[in-house]
Order: C-alpha cells, then sequence, then structure tokens
C-alpha cells in the first residue's frame, strides 16, 4: 500500500515511513498563494519556502539579502494554501548563524506567525547548537549539507562540493550527526551522487537531492526553474517540465497588440 497515497496530510512520520517502504519523496519550493495551490493539488509532498524567493521573486544576486520578515510573508501565503503538503521554511542568512537562542527565537517567529510545518539549515557541525536548541522547543528541523548558497562568498563558486575525500569524510560525518541528533530530512545539494546514495543507505531521515543523484529518498527543484519562468538559469542538475516563461510573455504580448489595435474587448466583453 502506498503510503503517500494513503496519508490525507503529509507528516515528518510520513515521510519516514515512505522512506522506508521505498516510496520516492516530490519536493518543490512555492512562494505564493496562487502557485502553491497549483502545486500542492499535484501532490507534492514538501513545499519548501526557500530563500531562493530572494532570487526568483525578488531579484537579488544570492540568497543573503532575503530577511525574516520576509520570509513570514512568504511562508504564510504558502501556508494558507498548502492543504495537505508539508510546509518548510528556510531560516534566512543571519537569523540562526553563530547564535543558537536567536535560531529558537526565528525558527518560534517562523512556526507562530506563519504557521508552517518545520525548518531548514544550512551547514554541519558549526550550526549543531542551533538545531538543537530548535529541536528542544519541539520544532522540526531539516538540514542541507553540501553546496550552502547562504555560504557562498565562503565558497566563492557554485561548483560541486565534496569531490575530495577530505570533504566527503566531513560531509558524512556532518550527515551522521544531523541524522543522529533528530533532523527529519536533509537537502544534499550538488554533491557526487555516489557520495549521496552512500549516506543515504546510513542514515534513517530521508535524503532530498537537488543536484545529488538518484539514490536520495526523494528529489527538490525550484518550481520557477522547472517551470521555465527563469530561462537564464540551467545547471545540470535542471530538467525543465515546461516553457511558461515564453507562453506567458507570448500572451502578454498578445494582450498589448489586442490592445493596441482596438481589439480588446470586443462588445462581447463589455457592459
Amino acid at each position: 500500500m502506498s503510503v503517500h497515497k494513503e496519508a490525507k496530510r503529509i507528516t515528518t512520520q510520513v515521510l519516514h515511513e515512505m522512506k522506508e517502504n521505498g516510496e520516492r519523496i516530490a519536493m518543490l519550493t512555492a512562494y505564493d498563494f496562487s502557485m502553491t495551490r497549483l502545486v500542492d493539488q499535484a501532490g507534492i509532498d514538501i513545499i519548501l519556502v526557500g530563500d531562493s524567493a530572494s532570487n526568483v521573486m525578488a531579484g537579488h544576486e544570492t540568497t543573503l539579502p532575503i530577511t525574516l520578515d520576509q520570509m513570514i510573508y512568504h511562508a504564510s501565503s504558502v501556508v494558507r494554501a498548502a492543504k495537505r503538503a508539508l510546509v518548510v521554511v528556510d531560516l534566512p542568512f543571519g537569523t540562526y548563524q553563530g547564535n543558537s537562542k536567536e535560531a529558537l527565537n526565528s525558527s518560534i517567529r517562523i512556526m507562530k506567525e506563519s504557521g508552517a510545518h518545520a525548518v531548514k539549515l544550512e551547514g554541519g557541525r558549526e550550526v549543531r547548537e542551533s538545531i538543537e536548541r530548535i529541536l528542544s522547543a519541539g520544532i522540526p528541523v531539516m538540514g542541507h549539507l553540501g553546496l550552502t548558497p547562504q555560504s557562498i562568498y565562503k565558497f566563492g563558486t557554485y561548483t560541486v562540493r565534496a569531490k575530495q575525500e577530505e570533504e566527503a569524510r566531513l560531509l558524512k560525518e556532518d550527515a551522521q550527526m544531523l541524522n543522529d541528533i533528530g533532523c527529519f530530512a536533509m537537502v544534499f545539494e550538488k554533491i557526487p551522487a555516489s557520495l549521496a546514495g552512500e549516506i543515504t543507505a546510513a542514515v534513517d531521515c530521508p535524503t532530498i537531492g537537488i543536484g545529488a543523484g538518484a539514490d536520495c529518498d526523494g528529489q527538490v527543484l525550484v518550481l520557477h526553474d522547472m517551470l521555465g519562468i527563469t530561462q537564464d538559469f540551467s545547471p545540470r542538475f535542471l530538467r525543465r517540465y515546461s516553457d511558461i516563461g515564453d507562453q506567458m510573455l507570448g500572451a502578454i504580448q498578445n494582450y498589448v497588440s489586442d490592445v493596441r489595435s482596438r481589439d480588446f474587448p470586443s462588445k462581447d466583453e463589455q457592459y
């Protein structure tokens, strides 16, 4: 019997049962009510209110500028539309690093003000104290290892992580630590597929890949990327499932043309 098909609402427990049952987990980002309603109706298991909103919604070059207030605004819009999916919200840059009390306060604000179900934060051993403090309040935490975009200025590049033996060893240790302290899932971004598969087999919690191969327990993409709304981003891991960007552009151009030519509105479209 399919776990996710039987579940009326996706919870962290359902996700663990899906992993145990060998069922793949589908995860996408969303940032507003209208798009979330479609994503939720399509059967997505996890909706990530990603700090990628900084890029696709606000036009920033990196994820760093988005604020906690802005993330709560987006998360609130998503929660109002999501009837079945688990809603996870990114803790934005500067709201958890180096200060576990601030990490907890940030997480409590997200949970109380948006109604979301869990938070996600980037990093391993360096954020362990923050994760443990958040978990102590009963807030589910999703980890994120590999390429961590909030640390882009530290890395200096968006290239694949953990290709070297030492970095791979540290990543495996961090993943085991996240699993052992109680993260309900973890994202692997742009790491070798073989490494992601090895860790997935070793940990109890579900793993979600983005550029981390097919052996993860689930996959995540940015909604605007996979729909073809953002067209200047085409990494190897991205599969475009539509060209909605081109369709939208064409529709708007047709509208402009019809207005200028006085074709719109017609007699049937007026009172």
